[in-house]
């Protein structure tokens, strides 16, 4: 058995495989919330962030891309932990990314509440209490940003040290990025920086899945 698939189970999954679904984690999420945004009616993504989607008739469809998400995220930590076995970034990497995919998980089974006129007849403000799922969600989505933040910061130092300084550098600056964007201090455009604090994380978390599947061969 060679050290692209399992050591176990009845059907060996190889490693590029994870690695593909680590890829695929982004584009299926930011794919499906924007068809969203585009397609029901009254959804602004100006006043109301991507999870809100999760509410609402067709929320079901939200909640779905979330656990998929995560579901994808949590192979490609596995494809990563296999890959860079006894390498550097090599165990913390792909923890990180592992958390990432739970914190994903956990945000889509634990729907935030309504708020910001979304669904039709919420509050249009935020709401003045939270629920026991609403903070969840919150715990949920600081363990995806976060972990996956840090883990850009992991990746760079791998990179640097395997002389790749473009890599390094791009890993660096996302996860600066991905922090001046979601701790900028203004309320009224929360949704739109949270909208492209997820484009800036999933799209180094799938260029780093391709690089690390790239050097498979």
């Amino acid at each position: 058995m060679t050290s692209t698939t399992l050591p176990r189970a009845g059907t060996a999954v190889s490693t590029g495989t994870l690695l593909a679904a680590g890829m695929a984690a982004g584009p299926l999420f930011l794919g499906l919330s924007f068809a969203q945004v585009l397609t029901r009616d009254g959804f602004d993504l100006s006043r109301q962030p991507l999870s809100l989607l999760a509410l609402g008739e067709y929320g079901w469809i939200q909640i779905t891309n979330f656990v998929l998400t995560g579901l994808l995220a949590l192979a490609g930590a596995a494809g990563l932990r296999r890959a860079l076995h006894g390498r550097g970034g090599g165990t913390w990497g792909p923890a990180l990314v592992a958390v990432f995919g739970t914190g994903l998980i956990i945000g889509g089974v634990l729907p935030s509440d309504p708020s910001m006129g979304w669904p039709a007849g919420a509050p249009e403000g935020a709401p003045g209490t939270l629920s026991w799922h609403a903070v969840g969600h919150g715990v949920g989505a600081m363990l995806a940003f976060g972990s996956l933040t840090v883990a850009c910061l992991v990746f760079a130092r791998r990179f640097r040290s395997a002389g790749r300084g473009g890599w390094a550098l791009v890993s660096v600056l996302v996860a600066a990025a991905t922090v001046v964007v979601m701790a900028w201090p203004d309320q009224g455009s929360i949704s739109i920086r949270m909208a492209a604090g997820s484009a800036l994380i999933f799209g180094w978390f799938t260029a780093v899945s391709a690089r690390v599947r790239a050097d498979l061969s």
